[in-house]
């Protein structure tokens, strides 16, 4: 259910704001919305699991908390990383 060291890597380089960077807001983010989706797909086929569930709705609200954190800091910065995400419709 979690992600590859692979995947985690790759986010981390293509979503780093300078080298070297892995915990800055933007990585975070960029984690989260693949675990999130991973999630996603696991309840398409374990639609019971509802103690993985909260975990999704944790890392939903955690997700929020920092994109929040990000459009109050720099709202070009949070408009350019919800689109390449692909969050909002």
């Amino acid at each position: 259910m979690s992600i590859t060291p692979e995947l985690k890597a790759s986010l981390i380089k293509e979503y780093a704001i300078k080298e070297g960077d892995t915990g800055s807001p933007d990585v975070q983010i960029a984690i989260l919305t693949s675990r999130i989706t991973t999630l996603t797909e696991h309840f398409k086929a374990h639609k019971k699991d509802n103690h993985s569930r909260r975990g999704l709705l944790k890392m939903v609200a955690l997700r929020r908390k920092l994109l929040d954190y990000v459009k109050g800091k720099d709202e070009a910065r949070y408009q350019d990383l919800i689109k390449r995400l692909g969050i909002r419709r």
